[in-house]
């Protein structure tokens, strides 16, 4: 009784019942640490025997003021920061930040950018339910998934390393454009593990979709409906689990995604299993949008060719003064943007993930905000694990996919 009379116990005594404070049930720390809860999440969870009666999500630990920080910097080297948020995203946070960028300047990117993006998109969200699939069947004890997936991301990584010299945190989308073109082997490398992705996803589903087991810690299991779903502001595959057919990609179309045929996977019951069924059929989706980025790829730049967001081609610094000077204002001044606000809304592996920029006539950003689907998604969770077992926790944070990056910026 001591201890709820602590100023921590206080503050939260309004999200408990009032049976904790009597000591009738038990209040205790879930996390933080990695293995528990997906990161740096700290739940407070009260229980009556093995019975959760609330929980209390408490995030704020990782935070890093990315957004502040990006407002700190020019618009050029604020893209760095975007990879740090979603760290198994990075790409698509690469790509909703540029297309905020050139929402608000006024920029066109070339065709092969874009396919390029497109295509780099979908590997990333690949990658990112690997990581999904192997930690949240290690969280329900199966473990050999865990090796397989991870083995399966290599191939994604090495592809990033090919075009940009790093494996994750790449920065390779550019307001504009991309970094550069793709190196020799690109269009192999994605060929060769589109190819064989299909039968791993096969043996995937073999080891985990009707076994008995798994059916059982994840049928009837944090089940919420679409219509509370959307009360609750959800997005992604937690959303599409619950039978509800929103997805960014196509109703705001971006970067020639309207172009592209796919389908958007939907779940019925909204339970853990569900989610866990429409993340397996992204995968084969993403697959399917791979495909025809490879074969819309054509020769061509893949920089604007606005030399006001663009440095000079690299072959006219040695025969002019004055691309040497605009090369060197650029990356040492960064171009302005206008005054104005924008909204640019992406489809990531967790759901709607936005960015808010403002510009003020500076070449650095005014404001910057992020939507990120993380924060929303987990907020959720109370909802999902009330009057479920304790061990089922792991799994229910397990389907929302949270990244803690993602939720605390």
């Amino acid at each position: 009784m001591s201890e709820l009379l602590d100023p921590e116990y206080v503050k939260l005594q309004h999200l408990l019942s009032p049976r904790a404070l009597t000591g009738e049930t038990m209040v205790l720390n879930m996390g933080p640490q990695h293995p528990s809860t997906h990161g740096v999440l700290r739940l407070v969870v009260e229980l009556d025997d093995e019975i959760l009666v609330s929980l209390v999500p408490d995030i704020g630990y990782l935070h890093t003021g990315v957004e502040k920080n990006m407002e700190d910097k020019t618009f050029l080297k604020a893209l760095v920061m975007t990879d740090r948020l979603d760290y198994l995203n990075p790409l698509g946070n690469n790509l909703t930040y540029c297309l905020a960028v050139e929402k608000l300047v006024g920029i066109d990117v070339p065709s092969r950018a874009q396919v390029l993006r497109v295509l780099l998109a979908e590997l990333t969200r690949i990658n990112s339910h690997l990581v999904w699939l192997g930690t949240h069947a290690g969280d329900l004890a199966a473990q050999s998934p865990l090796f397989y997936t991870f083995t399966e991301r290599e191939a994604i990584l090495d592809i990033y390393e090919m075009i940009s010299g790093q494996r994750m945190m790449t920065s390779y989308f550019r307001p504009g454009g991309v970094w550069r073109d793709v190196p020799a082997g690109f269009e192999e490398a994605v060929r060769g593990f589109i190819t064989q992705l299909p039968a791993r996803l096969d043996e995937f589903e073999g080891i985990l979709t009707h076994n008995p087991i798994w059916l059982e810690r994840t049928r009837h299991i944090g089940v919420i409906d679409g219509e509370t779903a959307l009360a609750w502001g959800l997005t992604g595959p937690v959303l599409r689990g619950s039978g509800v057919a929103y997805d960014v990609r196509k109703a705001m179309p971006y970067s020639g995604y309207e172009q592209y045929e796919f389908d958007v996977p939907l779940g019925q019951n909204g339970d853990v299993y569900d989610r866990y069924l429409v993340r397996l059929q992204e995968f084969r989706q993403s697959i399917r949008i791979i495909e025809q980025a490879l074969g819309r790829l054509r020769p061509g730049p893949v920089m604007t060719d606005d030399r006001k967001v663009a440095p000079p081609p690299r072959s006219e610094l040695g025969t002019s003064m004055e691309a040497v000077i605009h090369h060197f204002k650029l990356w040492t001044e960064g171009f302005s943007a206008p005054k104005g606000e924008v909204y640019v809304a992406t489809e990531s592996p967790r759901g709607e993930l936005g960015c808010f920029l403002a510009g003020n006539g500076g070449p650095k950003p005014h404001r910057v905000y992020w939507r990120t689907p993380s924060f929303v998604n987990v907020q959720v969770l109370p909802l999902l694990c009330k009057g479920r077992f304790v061990a089922d926790v792991v799994g229910i944070i397990g389907s929302v996919d949270i990244v803690l990056g993602d939720t605390d910026r």
